[in-house]
């Protein structure tokens, strides 16, 4: 309970240094995020064109 009313108080703070931490947080996060979506996308491509290697090698007679 404490570190949520500590994150709660830390978000309404405006003072200029906590401002300054907000920008680097939220760098960190969305830099993050970009590398998650960069490492799943490439795995989707990969996967996609497996499944078409394989349904394009089923014999439909």
């Amino acid at each position: 309970m404490k570190f949520a009313l500590k994150m709660k108080r830390f978000s309404r703070d405006e003072d200029g240094a906590v401002t300054v931490d907000w920008v680097v947080l939220t760098a960190a996060i969305v830099g993050l995020a970009v590398v998650a979506f960069n490492t799943i996308g490439s795995g989707t491509e990969d996967l996609i064109s497996g499944i078409a290697s394989d349904l394009s090698s089923v014999s439909t007679d």
